[in-house]
């Protein structure tokens, strides 16, 4: 579904998806140098930039940093987010339109803006299972 893996190594584990996920159109995972572990039931809206690496700005010689991201199950990730290095999504956490996501986010929050902070609290009891299978989604 037009989703782009980016990973240097031969290894499958580079990037883990669980169970009942979905991915949607125009989905960056960048599994160059750190690994992306996705949970179960994650939804990951259209857009959304993931990566494991970047430029140190502090870096002389423009090295680059990188570690691992890690998606927890329920977490859901809506249009147009981008997830920095480093970061670890807890349980059933939101991550709303546009946010870029810089820090680690607590279970049950619900974050937006750049750099994304908390805008309220989840309330949901996360008992759905996401059974999605579009019949011809481009």
């Amino acid at each position: 579904m037009n989703v782009k893996f980016l990973n240097l190594h031969a290894v499958r584990s580079q990037i883990q998806i669980g169970d009942n996920c979905i991915i949607n159109p125009n989905v960056l995972l960048d599994g160059r140098k750190g690994r992306i572990i996705i949970g179960n039931n994650v939804d990951i809206s259209r857009d959304t930039y993931i990566y494991t690496a970047q430029h140190d700005p502090h870096s002389d010689y423009h090295n680059i940093k990188f570690a691992d991201v890690v998606i927890k199950d329920y977490v859901w990730i809506a249009s147009r987010a981008t997830i920095l290095p480093g970061v670890i999504l807890e349980k059933g956490c939101v991550v709303a339109c546009g946010a870029i996501v810089t820090k680690s986010v607590d279970a049950m929050c619900i974050v937006g803006g750049v750099p994304a902070s908390v805008i309220g609290k989840r309330r949901s009891q996360l008992k759905y299972k996401i059974d999605y299978h579009p019949p011809f989604y481009t």
